[in-house]
């Protein structure tokens, strides 16, 4: 038995359009899943030669997780849904988190929209008794200087984790979490393409490199399969190293 074959299961990535999000899609698609993304644009071929973004084999819906009422009025394309990856992420510099507006927006994006996908999605993962996957960041853990509301609700999605992995358990539903480090996507564009952060962001991580969608991909592949059947709650730190000192 091959425990991370997903062939016959349904999977969707919300935020699996680009980066993180796509390389955990595109994981779960080279295991047989059938997988659905959730993006921003209008449709898949407005990411076509878009660095970190490959939509092939991949079902795509427009959602703008940012708005309730766009997650509670979709109507997917399944009846089943296996795996909930929530992957969604957004982040704003140059101090624009400490005005409301730019507070406000990070926090809709990447916190509470993970409450409103998991209260929409708990009924199909009951069914299947599924496993949903949190996002966050090893921000979550450490202070972020220029971008309060980013690392304030990565640490909100790790606590949210272990607050929904006792709630779903009886369910059947395990909820676990992946917290990345540094990883190459547009996200981290502001250390990636700057020379002298890329050094020293990549001198502080024991690996000696950045992390790659596949590793966040392989973690997730993990937390989804019969290997981690008692594993619930809990936050896996995929860094590199970089937070232990």
């Amino acid at each position: 038995m091959n425990e991370l074959d997903f062939t016959g299961k349904t999977v969707l990535v919300v935020g699996g359009s680009s980066g993180i999000g796509n390389g955990i899609a595109q994981g779960f698609r080279r295991r047989g899943a059938e997988v659905h993304v959730w993006g921003t644009r209008p449709t898949a071929a407005d990411y076509d030669g878009i660095e970190g973004s490959d939509l092939s084999g991949l079902a795509y819906a427009c959602v703008d997780v940012g708005d309730p009422a766009a997650i509670e009025g979709h109507v997917p394309a399944f009846d089943r849904l296996d795996v909930l990856v929530l992957s969604q992420g957004t982040v704003l510099y140059k101090q624009g988190e400490f005005e409301r507006s730019g507070w406000d927006k990070v926090m809709a994006v990447n916190l509470d929209s993970v409450m409103n996908c998991s209260n929409k999605f708990r009924p199909l993962l009951r069914a299947a008794r599924g496993s949903m996957i949190v996002i966050s960041s090893v921000s979550g853990y450490t202070a972020n200087r220029g971008n309060p509301a980013y690392a304030a609700s990565k640490a909100g999605a790790v606590a949210l984790t272990r607050t929904l992995g006792e709630a779903f358990a009886p369910e059947g539903i395990r909820v676990n979490g992946i917290a990345p480090g540094l990883v190459d996507t547009k996200l981290t564009k502001v250390t990636t393409e700057n020379p002298k952060r890329r050094e020293m962001a990549l001198a502080a991580i024991p690996a000696g490199r950045m992390g790659t969608p596949d590793d966040m991909a392989s973690a997730a592949l993990f937390l989804a399969s019969p290997l981690a059947a008692y594993v619930i709650g809990q936050t896996l730190i995929v860094d590199g190293g970089l937070i232990l000192s």
